[in-house]
């Protein structure tokens, strides 16, 4: 823990660096938006859980209490996050003929299990939108008389009624936001549902009552209240990933505004005082060329499938550490590779100091260093910078090996790869299907080194042959001494 350089954080709604000043001293209150559970979460879905989590940690790290909220969003967003198309939950629930609640249950324990994977730190709180419906009911009639209307398809938020409505997304176009679709009856492009009605003849497998008719809550409304009910008005920091900047924050924070009693336009409004959060922060893309980073095309890029193909989870954090939280950052497997082979490197060098007590971490040899890592942190959480220095504190030579555990624990609780609880054997790649176990391989292996110590060596190339057949790469002369991978 340290505070010695105060934390500015990039404040996506002012556009500029801001140095972090509590609402409660001593606290930190966080809110990320979380997944909806219809389908399992893509690689670039979990980028923003990495970056939240670093947020996290470093505020933990800097001293403060956090509390952490992430959404599971069960209910009421469409395919379209612009309000147009179907419920993503009653669409999957139809195609997969089970029930919504199953579907809900399902992808949530997928996305849990990736959480747990990237070594992300479980949140103060799972906020579940349909354990907030009532909630929902009662926020949305505070500001049902001034800020919305009814049409046939529900109760829509007019953004004509708060001040600076899109701030947050720089859209003040006279046609609205470019991917918002025309709904019959809406005054502006750009209004919102707040309750979508169950059409006449149909219904849902969930839906509610509510003044106006039975249906169910929009997507936007679900974070408003959850935020507030958790949280409270105003809180520290709102997080989520670049494409929530364009609609689903504005919308929020318009909800913000009106319910909170800010929002009228014939008040003086800072739309950064009253939008809920003081703070909005948002990770940048992560872009994959093949086009395999929508759920819309079927097949795409899941942790499991890096992890199926032999990559330790990690590899994927350490690469998403590489980059700064609001670069986009690219996809590879060549890339992913690399990443890995930095986190080999790492738990090497750490090797050697798991037998130490941790000692003191103020050491003289790593005052500079320690300054360094601080100073990236608190630099809106730079990463890239902060891995350099973890490095230098593992390089450092000829000094108590307990100061250096300690100076690297220190370091890790920040950036979360879990060093001292990985072993070389868990890094190895080794795809799902191989057709060799790893006990054979040994086996292998240990045969080939008692027949290149009697200088046997067609017996030595037979039995590299024999691996290589069976995708087992042995990597004679490896720098990293790791032995034999599977490709």
């Amino acid at each position: 823990m340290t505070d010695a350089v105060p934390l500015k954080l990039f404040n996506s709604l002012t556009r500029q660096l801001e140095t972090f000043e509590p609402v409660h001293p001593g606290e930190a209150r966080v809110y990320t938006c979380g997944p909806t559970v219809y389908n399992y979460p893509h690689i670039g879905n979990m980028r923003a859980y990495v970056f939240a989590d670093i947020l996290g940690r470093t505020l933990s790290w800097k001293g403060y209490a956090l509390t952490h909220i992430i959404n599971i969003t069960d209910v009421g967003h469409l395919t379209d996050d612009a309000d147009a198309g179907e419920d993503k939950m009653e669409k999957m629930a139809a195609e997969k003929a089970q029930s919504i609640w199953d579907i809900a249950k399902h992808y949530t324990e997928a996305y849990w299990a990736d959480v747990k994977a990237l070594n992300i730190r479980e949140p103060a709180k799972w906020s579940v939108a349909t354990d907030y419906i009532d909630e929902m009911l009662e926020f949305a009639k505070s500001i049902a008389d001034e800020h919305c209307y009814e049409i046939e398809s529900g109760l829509y938020f007019d953004v004509s009624t708060v001040e600076d409505y899109g701030k947050l997304a720089r859209a003040v176009t006279e046609e609205g936001e470019g991917r918002i679709d025309t709904v019959e009856g809406k005054r502006n492009a750009a209004d919102f549902a707040i309750w979508r009605k169950t059409p006449p003849g149909e219904s849902r497998q969930m839906e509610w009552d509510s003044p106006w008719g039975k249906g169910a809550p929009g997507w936007h409304l679900e974070c408003s209240v959850m935020g507030e009910k958790l949280l409270g008005f105003p809180f520290d920091i709102h997080t989520g990933g670049i494409d929530h900047r364009e609609i689903h924050h504005p919308n929020e924070i318009a909800q913000n505004q009106a319910f909170c009693g800010c929002g009228g336009k014939s008040m003086s409004l800072d739309v950064a005082t009253h939008s809920g959060a003081k703070i909005w922060m948002h990770n940048n893309f992560l872009v994959e060329r093949s086009g395999k980073m929508s759920k819309s095309a079927g097949e795409f890029l899941r942790l499991q499938l890096l992890i199926d193909k032999g990559y330790h989870p990690l590899a994927y954090r350490m690469m998403c550490l590489q980059a700064h939280y609001r670069s986009e950052l690219e996809f590879s497997w060549e890339g992913l590779g690399a990443a890995l082979t930095r986190l080999k490197r790492m738990v090497m060098a750490v090797e050697r100091l798991k037998d130490a007590a941790a000692g003191d971490p103020a050491h003289q040899k790593f005052a500079a260093i320690r300054e360094k890592f601080d100073a990236a942190m608190a630099d809106d959480l730079n990463t890239p910078i902060a891995l350099t220095a973890l490095e230098e504190a593992l390089s450092v030579k000829k000094v108590d090996a307990g100061a250096k555990r300690a100076v690297v624990e220190d370091m890790d609780s920040v950036l979360g790869l879990g060093l001292f609880d990985l072993t070389r054997e868990a890094l190895r790649i080794r795809p799902k299907d191989a057709q060799i176990s790893e006990e054979e391989i040994e086996d292998a292996l240990a045969r080939r080194k008692a027949a290149r110590a009697e200088k046997d060596f067609s017996t030595s190339d037979a039995i590299r042959d024999e691996l290589m057949a069976k995708g087992v790469e042995v990597m004679d002369g490896d720098p990293l001494g790791w032995e034999w991978k599977l490709s």
